[in-house]
């Protein structure tokens, strides 16, 4: 049972950054498909950003050029740097871990069978 703890949200005004961490048992594993997730009041959950456990990584045409998604296997922690945020990014922000999709193009298609509670990211305009 793989276990994902978030931790890094809050508020910030528009415009402003966060950064985002995972701390994911999946290090343990050979390889991996991590990814970030969301979930706006009244909205279907999204993709943000997802990495493979090579580095490989993908984002949502809606954040390329402001979030980062990246990870340190000694922390077995996955971050997500996020830059020039807008009020309507306020959501519940998840982490998630697939060990059997690995493959970064699994991200858009595939189910992941493991979910961190999630986080509030709050941003003001």
């Amino acid at each position: 049972q793989v276990q994902l703890a978030e931790s890094g949200g809050g508020s910030v005004q528009a415009g402003g950054s966060l950064k985002l961490s995972c701390k994911a048992s999946v290090y343990t594993y050979g390889h991996w498909l991590l990814g970030w997730f969301r979930q706006a009041p009244g909205k279907g959950r999204e993709g943000v950003a997802g990495i493979t456990s090579d580095g490989t990584t993908t984002y949502a045409d809606f954040v390329k050029g402001r979030f980062t998604v990246s990870q340190d296997k000694v922390k077995s922690t996955v971050y997500l740097t996020m830059t020039s945020l807008e009020p309507e990014e306020t959501a519940h922000y998840y982490c998630a871990a697939n060990l059997r999709d690995k493959a970064i193009s699994n991200f858009w298609s595939s189910s992941f069978s493991s979910w961190g509670q999630g986080i509030q990211v709050t941003v003001s305009s």
